[in-house]
């Protein structure tokens, strides 16, 4: 009867860890449409003639619409009445289609429109397919989240990577992404299965949103978030434009662009490791340290080997506790506001990402890239002072390397 077991134990491990690969690549290739106008947006200004201010609002546009479908799919109960992998499908489908609206948009205003479109859908993709991995794993959810935050960092990084490829137009990015984010939605659909651990969701209700706020470790987890996300994608949304002009080179800033952002998907497998072991504040503390140190120094002169090491450095940790905040929040949250508590969190955090997108080239076009970056240093400051707290709430020591 052991040796039966034991066998039953290795071959769900098995099961297991296919899901998580089959999910991931399914992440991966869904979310490649999030970032498709960043990474050709030299392109998208000269074709339209935009502003540095009209530019920022086609990534803006993608954050506002995702927090508008995400709350809307939070308030109608569509993520418990639909299983997870058709909203993935639905979504990854949508924002493909939407996606390609780039292509026969006359001009920026409908080209907005259809960028906010491209965000709304994705909104069924990222929060459904966690949930989907998440019926896999009872324990190591940490590390297994952590996964899939890697993926999705890996398909934001992707546009970058197909605009490296010589002689390709604009047109060509956003067709390829296109097909890459419907790919992933029937991989999702057609490859991937659920697990046996269905994942406790309940309905968000707006009217309970102060009661959820009300409990301090999960005020203390979405003011951490907050700090997090004020940071993480304006650095994102500019890097690629930032390396472009340093290098004076498109090319090798989409390439470089690509590179920083994707090695954030080893900094959340790194995180998901060790969260679950140290605990959420303690890694999600070293992560806000490393990178907010990093905005405050990579945008001053410097040797361009120094340049491109702290945008590594940065690209690595910048994202590497992003799946941390929300796992503090269902650990800390009364378990009948759990629902309510991620949507506040998620929503108001993709809100404040619409400041330092909009916030970083209006501060570079004054004072320079190092002023411009250093902005968002305040971010992961506020992230490290609310997490200290949570971590004392939790009496679990925190450890800051110097």
């Amino acid at each position: 009867m052991k040796a039966t077991n034991h066998v039953e134990d290795d071959l769900f491990v098995v099961r297991q860890r296919s899901a998580l690969v089959r999910l991931s690549v399914s992440m991966f290739l869904a979310m490649t449409t999030w970032f498709s106008a960043s990474a050709v947006l030299p392109q998208l200004r000269a074709r339209w003639d935009l502003s540095t201010g009209t530019g920022s609002w086609l990534t803006i546009a993608v954050q506002l619409g995702f927090v508008v479908g995400a709350v809307v799919l939070a308030a109608t109960n569509i993520s418990d009445l639909v299983a997870p992998r058709m909203l993935v499908l639905i979504g990854a489908t949508g924002a493909a289609v939407a996606n390609l609206g780039l292509l026969v948009a006359p001009g920026a205003t409908v080209a907005i429109l259809f960028r906010g479109l491209t965000g709304a859908f994705l909104a069924a993709v990222y929060p459904p397919a966690m949930k989907a991995v998440a019926t896999w794993f009872r324990e190591r959810r940490g590390l297994a989240l952590g996964v899939m935050v890697g993926a999705l960092t890996l398909g934001s990084a992707a546009p970058h990577l197909v605009n490296t490829a010589g002689g390709m137009p604009w047109e060509g990015v956003v067709l390829a992404t296109s097909v890459a984010t419907a790919a992933g939605g029937l991989l999702a659909w057609f490859w991937a299965g659920d697990g046996p651990y269905p994942f406790p969701q309940v309905a968000f209700d707006p009217r309970r949103a102060r009661e959820a706020m009300a409990n301090r470790g999960v005020r203390l987890a979405t003011l951490g978030y907050f700090g997090h996300m004020w940071e993480l994608y304006a650095m994102w949304a500019w890097i690629g434009v930032f390396f472009a002009e340093r290098f004076e080179s498109a090319r090798v800033g989409s390439l470089l662009a690509f590179v920083v952002i994707g090695v954030g998907a080893a900094g959340s497998i790194v995180a998901g490791l060790l969260g679950d072991r140290w605990g959420r504040a303690p890694i999600t503390i070293l992560a806000l340290v490393a990178s907010g140190s990093m905005a405050l120094v990579i945008g001053f002169s410097g040797p361009a080997v120094l340049v491109v090491a702290f945008g590594v450095i940065w690209g690595f940790w910048v994202v590497a506790d992003s799946a941390q905040f929300s796992t503090a929040v269902t650990e800390h949250a009364d378990p009948a506001l759990v629902g309510t508590a991620l949507t506040v969190q998620l929503a108001s955090g993709f809100v404040l990402t619409v400041a330092t997108i909009w916030l970083v080239p209006v501060i570079e076009e004054a004072a320079g890239w190092g002023w411009a970056f250093a902005a968002l240093a305040p971010g992961p400051v506020l992230g490290v002072l609310a997490m200290q707290r949570l971590g004392r709430l939790e009496r679990v020591p925190i450890h800051v390397a110097s």
